[in-house]
């Protein structure tokens, strides 16, 4: 008697090994599919909204710069023209929630313009953009708002961090939700 598999032997080995790479193939082949295919949905999404993720930022940074021109010439109207016109807009501050645009200007309006009070002079800064597609985007930064009334010999400054969601609409990129929180006194 021989030592050497039989012929049904050696095909059983081949065909467990063939399976094996075909196996290992499909599953290469089906990420590759997979991240082409997202890969393919950004451009076919990008080209079709004739915007590059460069451009996309340049018109996102555009909508806070447009914001602190508003603000610093007491404009709260130009300033709220960065903000969805829609009661689904959303804004947390201080631990407080507010919906919708009109009520988020009324809290601007009754925090910054009422009797007594100041809008001082905003500016932002360390901003980071980030895209998730061609209509959605996330921003993040510094502000600082300086008022000019001076209390125990310097002006009041506040600053502090915050997080935006914006959308692209017909008519531009909109913040939908705002998340602003002030540093702590030291």
């Amino acid at each position: 008697m021989s030592n050497s598999p039989s012929p049904m032997a050696s095909e059983l080995a081949f065909r467990a090994k063939f399976l094996r790479i075909a196996c290992l193939v499909n599953i290469v082949l089906f990420v590759l599919l997979i991240g082409g295919g997202a890969a393919l949905l950004t451009t076919v999404a990008r080209a079709t909204g004739a915007s590059t993720a460069a451009d996309d930022e340049k018109e996102l940074r555009a909508v806070l710069d447009a914001q602190v021109k508003a603000w610093n010439k007491g404009d709260l109207d130009g300033f709220m023209a960065g903000y969805w016109n829609n009661d689904e807009l959303s804004f947390i501050s201080g631990g407080d929630i507010t919906f919708g645009w009109k009520k988020t200007k009324e809290r601007y309006v009754k925090r910054y313009q009422a009797d007594g009070k100041e809008m001082g002079k905003l500016s932002f800064s360390e901003l980071h953009v980030e895209t998730f597609s061609p209509n959605a985007a996330m921003m993040r930064g510094k502000f600082e708002l300086v008022f000019e009334k001076e209390k125990d010999d310097k002006k009041k400054t506040a600053r502090g961090r915050f997080t935006l969601i914006l959308r692209k609409f017909p008519d531009g990129w909109k913040i939908t939700h705002d998340h602003t929180s002030a540093e702590e006194k030291k």
